[in-house]
């Protein structure tokens, strides 16, 4: 295996690039702030992007979880990948990453200064101290498996000479933020129930009970369904609306949504109006 370096400082643009250098080289693998990416999907590991503190990301850019170590050195092994790229912002950096991950020693050591013109630099650092923006070098649905309740926006970079495109994902993490957001669970409840009484079929939401995972949140509903309507296909269309206007709000990851129909409401008739 021949493992390639990209090096540079914080916020040079290193990840913005990486794609476009590991094609250069022939690289499919890239290690990236804690993550083993091949191509448009996080094979293993966890991103430093989602830590509290800016430590905290370190820490984990670094591999110093023994657990998480051994799961993306295990994927390695698995991959038997030959050529493998390793982000840092110095060689010591990318050179500890290589140690931890069972790694052969870097090889051949490429720099963001050599590699982008000093005016992308200025303008990539000017960015990152005031938009807080980092880059994960992978589409935006990749991502945002591991980044639920996190505002994420999709970039895509075209390709001149032989078309096509890369897809990259901007994130804030909560260290870039001046401070932290929470979205109380009587907000997902309330987006959940006024979807569903947009419906006429629907007579009343009786309970919405969330259930908060790092990855996402799980949803059960009770609702309360008019007599005489056909109520699978309106289910399936609520759960849809739902989903959709949820993870468009809030950015949370809907893993899962149940409704339960517990009753159902008969309209009475007027049996004076009936017997005229």
């Amino acid at each position: 295996m021949k493992v390639y370096s990209l090096v540079g400082e914080s916020g040079t643009g290193k990840s913005h690039h990486a794609s476009f250098i590991a094609g250069k080289y022939g690289i499919r693998y890239i290690i990236d702030d804690g993550i083993l990416i091949k191509g448009n999907n996080i094979i293993a590991g966890v991103s430093a992007k989602k830590e509290a503190t800016k430590i905290a990301a370190i820490k984990r850019a670094l591999f110093t979880d023994p657990k998480h170590a051994e799961d993306v050195k295990k994927a390695i092994e698995e991959m038997k990948p030959d050529k493998i790229l390793i982000i840092g912002t110095s060689d010591r950096m990318v050179d500890a990453i290589a140690e931890k991950l069972g790694l052969p020693p870097v090889s051949i050591r490429i720099y963001i200064k050599d590699v982008v013109p000093p005016k992308q630099i200025e303008i990539a650092r000017e960015k990152r101290l005031t938009e807080g923006k980092h880059v994960i070098p992978v589409p935006t649905f990749e991502v945002k498996k591991q980044f639920s309740g996190y505002f994420l926006d999709s970039l895509r970079i075209f390709r001149r000479n032989k078309g096509g495109y890369f897809e990259k994902t901007i994130v804030r993490p909560n260290y870039s933020y001046l401070g932290k957001y929470t979205i109380s669970e009587n907000v997902i409840n309330s987006i959940v129930a006024y979807e569903l009484i947009l419906f006429n079929e629907v007579y009343r939401v009786n309970r919405v009970l969330t259930e908060k995972r790092p990855e996402g949140i799980i949803l059960k509903v009770d609702v309360t369904i008019k007599y005489g309507y056909k109520i699978i296909p309106v289910l399936k269309e609520a759960m849809k609306n739902i989903k959709k206007q949820l993870e468009y709000m809030t950015a949370l990851n809907v893993l899962q949504m149940d409704i339960y129909v517990k009753n159902l409401y008969i309209e009475k008739t007027n049996t004076k109006e009936k017997g005229m």
